[in-house]
């Protein structure tokens, strides 16, 4: 059957899928840390990506990578500093960086770009390259989250408790804000920099009434974005609507679904 799909369907396919297998899992720390502001952080930093790409003629996702990267490890240095309050800080880096990647590009007099791509993603456009560059990142970020899902989730629940056992708590901070940096700039292709904070937060909160622990809401999460990748792409075929859009306006119909399921007692 796969073998029938065209190329391009079937990069899309496998791209979608991977960004949500891993963006499930992440999207849970999300919720729990309340970091979805953080996430429309790195979103907008992805556009400045986009622009130092140009500058520098390098490919789109290294630019990204490097931004959305460095304005993790740039918001924790910042964060340091007891006069600089965290919502305030995300506040100027999401805009500031927004507004320095919109000039950039303009100054890009000779270079012509498909803005809506980067804004709302074009994940029927990906390449087989791109494709297997996505799989082999979200495999990276599945063994990383693996390894240290018991920190992650101490310094979540009980940041003294953390602390106590030694755990080096701005550390794994540090590596959780890099693993969303780096699903960020790979999820791009997929639903643009506008929508990505959507594919990690609606999946998670979707399912969180039916979650029985954090590693069953993981794995519901992780179902819960493929379902949502899938369904946008069948709706885009059908109603040849933007994929990436489309995937969050099913991510929303699995929201408003969940608000009438029966919550599970813990």
């Amino acid at each position: 059957m796969v073998n029938l799909m065209p190329d391009f369907l079937y990069y899309a396919l496998l791209t979608g899928l991977a960004v949500a297998i891993i963006a499930g899992p992440l999207g849970t720390f999300v919720v729990w840390q309340r970091l979805a502001y953080f996430g429309d952080t790195l979103a907008h930093s992805a556009l400045l990506g986009v622009a130092l790409s140009l500058w520098l003629s390098i490919a789109p996702l290294a630019g990204v990578l490097l931004c959305c990267i460095g304005l993790a490890i740039l918001l924790v240095l910042l964060q340091r500093r007891p006069y600089l309050a965290s919502d305030s800080l995300l506040g100027l880096l999401s805009h500031g960086s927004l507004a320095l990647g919109l000039v950039a590009i303009a100054l890009l007099n000779d270079v012509r770009m498909d803005l809506n791509a980067y804004l709302f993603g074009d994940l029927l456009a990906v390449s087989r390259q791109a494709m297997l560059t996505v799989m082999l990142t979200t495999l990276v970020l599945l063994v990383l989250l693996w390894r240290y899902w018991n920190d992650l989730l101490t310094i979540t629940v009980h940041e003294p408790l953390a602390l106590a056992e030694g755990l080096p708590v701005e550390r794994l901070r540090s590596l959780l804000m890099i693993m969303l940096a780096i699903l960020v700039a790979i999820a791009m292709q997929v639903v643009g920099v506008l929508l990505i904070t959507a594919l990690l937060i609606i999946p998670a909160v979707s399912v969180r009434p039916l979650a029985r622990s954090p590693e069953h809401m993981a794995v519901l999460a992780a179902v819960a974005a493929i379902v949502c990748v899938l369904g946008g792409l069948a709706l885009s075929m059908v109603w040849d609507t933007p994929v990436g859009p489309s995937i969050v306006v099913v991510a929303l119909a699995m929201f408003v679904l969940s608000l009438v399921c029966p919550r599970t007692q813990h």
